[in-house]
C-alpha cells in the first residue's frame, strides 16, 4: 500500500534473500476476492515479483489455534470470558519473563497506590489505581510479569501483601484484594530489542498488559495468525511501519513461548501529508492502483516511493531499480516521518516518460487514445509527430488526452479574453511586431525556431 513494499523488495533483492507475499485476510470483510485480486494486480504492475505462492493467513487459521491450544496446554495462556458470548483465549506474558531473549531485570520502583482503592492481584495482571496530582484515583495495571518481587505497603511502610508467598496460587487462577495499601514496591523488568532502523528500543514490563490471541467467536488474532506465520515461513527480517513498534514488544513473547527465534525487526518512518499528519486517501491517491489510473509510471512510482524515508546517501533523486537495490542499506532508513510531495513524484514521472524508447511511448499514446473520437484513423499519420513533439513535455500519460488541439480545430479567441487583454493601448502595434518577426523565422530551420 506504501513505501513498505518498495523496501522490503529491494532488501530482500539487495541481500540475495527471498521476498515472500502472505495475504492477511482474516478481516473476511475487507479481504473480499475483488480487493485480493485489485492487491495482486498493483504488484505485478510495481514488479514486486514475489519468490513463493502467496500464503493466505485465512488457509493457516487450524494451525494457528493448534499453536492457542498449546500455549493452553502448558499454563502460557488462559481463557477468558469477559467482553464477549463465548471464552477467548489470552496469552499470558510468562512470570519469569526475564528468560525471554531481551529481557532485563532493571532496579527497585515504587508506586502511591489511592488508600480508597483495592489492590488486584490475580493471573491477569494487578490492577490498581494510583495517585493523580490532585489526589484522585488513576486507575493503572499490567501484566503480572511487570511486577517481580512485588510487596504492597501500609500507610506505615510495613510489607502487608508478598507476592511470591501466593504466587503459585495466582498463577493457578486464584485472586487476591488487598485494601489499605499504600504502596507498590516491585522490581522492574523491561524488554528490548535492537531494530534496524531505530536502534534499540525498551519497555517495562508494568506498562503490558497480556493480550487476546484467540477471540471469543474462535478466530485467531492478529498477533498469534503474524507470529505463527513468520515462523512457518522462515521470516528472517521483518520490515513494517512504526506504528507496529507497540506490537513488536508482544510478538517478541510469542516467538519465545512458541519455541522460535524472533526476526530481526525494523520499524519505517509513516507517510505524512503536508500538514504532518498520516497521509490517507483525503489527501489525494492512497492506493497504488489510482496512481497508475492518473497515468504515473511504474518505475516512477517505485522510484520516488523508494526514496520516501531512505536516501542513497548523495544527491540522486531518479534511480533505476538496479541502483536502488545495488545502493540500499536499511542504516540509511530515515527516523523521522517521510513527507509526501506530488509535485516531485509529477517531476520524476515527466522524467520517466522523456526517457522511454519513442516506439513504446507511441504505443502507450496509442492505447490510450483507441476509443477517443478525434484521434481515430484520420489523426493517425499525424499521431506520430504529435508524440514526438510532446514526449518530453509530458508529465502524465493521462496528458494524451489534452492533445485535441493538434486534431481538431478549436476556436482560436475568447472574446472577452481579446477585450481585456489584447484590447489595451500599445498591443496592436506590438503583435504587428511580432506577427513580423515571426514571418522572417525559416521554419525549416531548427536553430532558427529555438533562437
Amino acid at each position: 500500500r506504501d513505501q513498505r513494499g518498495s523496501l522490503r523488495h529491494i532488501l530482500a533483492r539487495h541481500e540475495g534473500g527471498a521476498f515472500l507475499l502472505r495475504v492477511e485476510d482474516t478481516d473476511l470483510e475487507r479481504s473480499s476476492p475483488e480487493a485480493i485480486a485489485a492487491l495482486l494486480d498493483v504488484m505485478a504492475w510495481l514488479d514486486l515479483d514475489f519468490d513463493e505462492p502467496p500464503v493466505y493467513q485465512t488457509q493457516q487459521r487450524q494451525h494457528h489455534l493448534e499453536a492457542a491450544q498449546d500455549l493452553l496446554s502448558r499454563g502460557l495462556a488462559y481463557h477468558d470470558s469477559k467482553g464477549g458470548d463465548g471464552e477467548a483465549v489470552v496469552f499470558r506474558i510468562p512470570w519469569d519473563a526475564e528468560k525471554a531473549p531481551g529481557v532485563s531485570v532493571e532496579g527497585p520502583v515504587e508506586w502511591d497506590v489511592h488508600p480508597d482503592e483495592p489492590v488486584q492481584i490475580a493471573s491477569s495482571g494487578v490492577t490498581f489505581a494510583g495517585v493523580s496530582k490532585k489526589g484522585k484515583p488513576m486507575p493503572g495495571g499490567a501484566c503480572l510479569a511487570g511486577f517481580m518481587d512485588l510487596e504492597i505497603l501500609d500507610a506505615w511502610g510495613k510489607p502487608i501483601f508478598l507476592l511470591k508467598d501466593t504466587l503459585e496460587a495466582i498463577l493457578s487462577g486464584a485472586e487476591r484484594v488487598v485494601n489499605g495499601g499504600s504502596k507498590l514496591r516491585f522490581t522492574r523488568r523491561s524488554v528490548s530489542y535492537d531494530d534496524l532502523v531505530k536502534g534499540t528500543l525498551s519497555k517495562p514490563l508494568d506498562s503490558m498488559k497480556n493480550f487476546v490471541i484467540v477471540r471469543s467467536d474462535g478466530s485467531p488474532v492478529f498477533h498469534l495468525a503474524n507470529v505463527c506465520d513468520d515462523v512457518t515461513q522462515g521470516i528472517t527480517h521483518i520490515v513494517r511501519g512504526d506504528d507496529h513498534v507497540e506490537n513488536t514488544y508482544r510478538h517478541i513473547f510469542l516467538f519465545d513461548a512458541l519455541g522460535a527465534t524472533p526476526p530481526r525487526y525494523g520499524h519505517l518512518p509513516m507517510i505524512v501529508n503536508q500538514a504532518g499528519k498520516p497521509y490517507s486517501k483525503r489527501d489525494g491517491d492512497a492506493f497504488v492502483g489510482e496512481f497508475r489510473d492518473k497515468g504515473y509510471l511504474p518505475g516512477a512510482l517505485f522510484n520516488y516511493l523508494t526514496l520516501l524515508g531512505w536516501n542513497p546517501g548523495d544527491e540522486r533523486e531518479k534511480m533505476d531499480r538496479q541502483e536502488l537495490v545495488k545502493a540500499f542499506s536499511l542504516d540509511r532508513v530515515q527516523q523521522s516521518a517521510a513527507q509526501v510531495d506530488l509535485r516531485k513524484l509529477l517531476n520524476l514521472n515527466g522524467q520517466y516518460i522523456a526517457e522511454m524508447p519513442f516506439d513504446t511511448f507511441l504505443q502507450t499514446v496509442q492505447a490510450g487514445l483507441a476509443d477517443v473520437p478525434w484521434a481515430r484513423a484520420d489523426a493517425a499519420a499525424i499521431l506520430p509527430r504529435v508524440a514526438r513533439l510532446m514526449q518530453s513535455r509530458t508529465k502524465l500519460l493521462t496528458d494524451v488526452m489534452q492533445w485535441e488541439t493538434f486534431f481538431v480545430e478549436m476556436p482560436t479567441f475568447d472574446e472577452k479574453a481579446v477585450h481585456k487583454f489584447l484590447c489595451k493601448p500599445g498591443m496592436a502595434p506590438a503583435l504587428e511586431r511580432l506577427a513580423a518577426a515571426l514571418a522572417a523565422v525559416d521554419f525549416a530551420d531548427e536553430q532558427a525556431i529555438e533562437t
